[in-house]
């Protein structure tokens, strides 16, 4: 079953039903000059349409004697002279033949299909208050929503609807997010077997996005984090542009797009290829935790209980690396866990970094949910509590998770973490 299917079959409840979704719009970083497109991916995941300016429009209708439910693209014309400066356009009959939806009009039309959406009669599905289109939102919706401020009431958002549609991965989903693991794990071998002290947080940058591109990746997932030495400890820390020094490690948290699906993997190294004593003890520690909580990840736990079961575990390690005191009770060691670890252990994942960010963590995981699990330890220099000679050390793991019926499927387990594989593969280039 398409997802188009799925949904006008989720829409079809009692009454006639009306769906609008909005594609991305071309945004500019300056005159002429645009950023990389960027489809909207719940417009995207409902039709497959890769091109801007956009609409989505799916009917379901309690007709009789059989109930009917209509997928219809709304595109630009082809047009030959911006064709000639951005490439070919595909047109209505194009959107039909690469889609698969029922039927493809000139945006232009979608003026006269869209005064029959407010009918009372017909339950209308529209992100009004966040539209990902602000120019169609303008120019053909907004003036009936001011028109008539009652409609308004009578709008029900999508967002929920199309997130719990996503949160579930098929078997076709799952086996692009496999991609997106493998390529981004032979990424992060290759830029670990490169990387040599000094070097600059930008080279690693690039050495990591060209080893991801090389391998199909269509870009990066997010911008990256590349921190060496004490950097590790600012959390979304994107400037890249230091030099990380012999001695200490670099901190990278980055993924890649390979077909519309991510992945995002961070792992934790020396640049010169082994551990410090303190850094390896340090690091195992998070290494144990985060191991813990990949075990649970399975069907009826949450990302919630996953987060108390990682706080618990940190508040030992830290107990046990006499980073708190040994006297400290459950309470005590719960606060200082989310001190040293101020995030949560993961989110779901998806067609987004941050996929379906409206689902509550505490749903319990389901087969076919993505999540990452990424327990860090962050101790900055300015620390006066922590030991010294663990100033100065920021740690994180993260991996990429499948719940199944059976045990987690790791699906960056192909990028090295243990402490012997990180000093094979990083010594190997040296």
């Amino acid at each position: 079953m398409s997802n188009i299917q799925k949904e006008s079959q989720a829409l079809c409840l009692e009454t006639d039903h009306a769906a609008v979704f909005l594609s991305s719009a071309t945004m500019f970083m300056s005159n002429d000059i645009p950023f990389p497109f960027h489809q909207n991916n719940d417009f995207l995941y409902l039709c497959g349409f890769l091109e801007p300016d956009s609409i989505l429009l799916l009917q379901s209708s309690q007709g009789h004697p059989m109930p009917s439910h209509i997928a219809t693209l709304f595109v630009p014309r082809r047009d030959s002279g911006r064709e000639l400066w951005d490439g070919p356009r595909s047109g209505p009959d194009g959107a039909v033949a690469l889609t698969g939806v029922d039927q493809a009009y000139p945006i232009e039309e979608f003026k006269h299909v869209l005064p029959r959406l407010f009918d009372e009669k017909l339950t209308l599905w529209y992100d009004y208050v966040k539209p990902s289109h602000h120019s169609l939102h303008s120019n053909y919706i907004q003036p009936l929503l001011e028109s008539n401020s009652k409609v308004k009431n009578r709008i029900k958002s999508t967002r929920l609807l199309t997130q719990n549609l996503r949160l579930i991965k098929s078997e076709a989903e799952i086996k692009l997010m496999k991609k997106a693991g493998h390529i981004s794990s032979h990424a992060f071998i290759e830029t670990m077997h490169w990387c040599k002290a000094p070097v600059d947080e930008a080279l690693i940058y690039a050495k990591f996005d060209f080893e991801c591109r090389s391998r199909g990746a269509e870009i990066l997932a997010y911008p990256p984090v590349v921190a060496g030495g004490n950097r590790a400890n600012t959390l979304h820390y994107v400037n890249n542009n230091q030099i990380v020094k012999s001695g200490e490690m670099v901190l990278l948290d980055g993924g890649c797009e390979a077909s519309c699906y991510v992945s995002d993997i961070t792992r934790t190294w020396p640049v010169n290829g082994k551990f410090s004593a303190v850094q390896e003890e340090l690091y195992q520690s998070v290494l144990e935790v985060q191991k813990s909580c990949l075990n649970l990840c399975t069907p009826g736990t949450s990302l919630e209980n996953l987060y108390s079961h990682m706080l618990t575990q940190l508040g030992t390690e830290l107990r046990n690396l006499g980073i708190v005191q040994k006297r400290c009770n459950d309470s005590q060691l719960f606060k200082a866990a989310r001190k040293y670890c101020p995030h949560h252990v993961g989110h779901y994942l998806g067609m987004d970094v941050h996929d379906t960010p409206d689902v509550s963590r505490s749903m319990p995981l389901r087969p076919g949910m993505v999540v990452t699990i990424e327990p860090g330890i962050y101790i900055p220099e300015y620390d006066t509590e922590a030991p010294e000679k663990y100033r100065g050390i920021g740690i994180r793991i993260e991996d990429d998770v499948v719940i199944t019926e059976q045990s987690p499927f790791i699906l960056s387990a192909e990028c090295p973490k243990e402490v012997y594989e990180i000093h094979q593969v990083c010594l190997q280039g040296h």
